[in-house]
């Protein structure tokens, strides 16, 4: 990929395969109750959000704008939104998302969750690797991106595992119930891919 490269198409949305998932569009009606399985799901958003309170009831205002948001990510020009589907159920398990695109700079963030459903199996890093090595070889990004909070430490032996690298800590970012937690900032680029594609135990694999 030449370095200047910056023409990256999102508007095209793949379904990447792996041996334990398959990421491909969200299909709204089938993935709807796993979708709202995410949104009120503790778990997930004390990772993602920050927020040890239970979730609010789910209420009409909920379902019309996850209707609205996850019917319109095939539409997005700017960023790929992919259901991360566990292959031995067929059931979707989670998404895994490529935003905040940056095109003079070839950058992305990255985010994933799971659902309990997805957890501990391997799912995550296997979805991790399909969509970061989808983002450097098809769209030709040079940087991807992400934020973790301490209190998330599968995740973070996830992403090193598949050879995202710690560059930053804000610490004490986040208030968290009584505690203050840390916000690492990691990342991993295009040269580091091309020696391992997301195995750095093993390079060149």
């Amino acid at each position: 990929m030449s370095d200047d490269h910056q023409g990256a198409d999102f508007s095209l949305k793949p379904t990447l395969t792996g041996e334990l998932v398959t990421l491909r569009p969200f299909r709204l009606e089938q993935d709807a109750p796993v979708i709202r399985e995410w949104l009120t799901d503790p778990e997930v958003l004390r990772f993602t959000d920050g927020d040890p309170g239970t979730p609010p009831p789910w209420d009409e205002e909920a379902e019309r704008t996850m209707r609205q948001w996850y019917g319109t990510r095939a539409d997005q020009p700017d960023r790929l939104d992919l259901a991360v589907v566990d292959r031995a159920t067929g059931r979707c398990v989670g998404e895994a998302v490529l935003n905040n695109w940056q095109p003079a700079n070839r950058s992305c963030g990255f985010r994933i969750l799971l659902t309990a459903a997805g957890r501990d199996r391997g799912l995550g890093t296997e979805a991790l690797r399909l969509i970061v090595g989808y983002g450097f070889e098809q769209l030709g990004l040079h940087r991807i991106s992400l934020t973790v909070y301490g209190h998330n430490p599968r995740a973070r032996r996830s992403y090193e595992k598949a050879g995202f690298v710690l560059e930053g800590t804000r610490r004490q970012a986040l208030r968290f119930g009584e505690e203050w937690v840390d916000d690492h900032d990691m990342s991993i680029l295009a040269p580091e891919w091309s020696q391992h594609r997301g195995h750095p135990e093993s390079p060149r694999r």
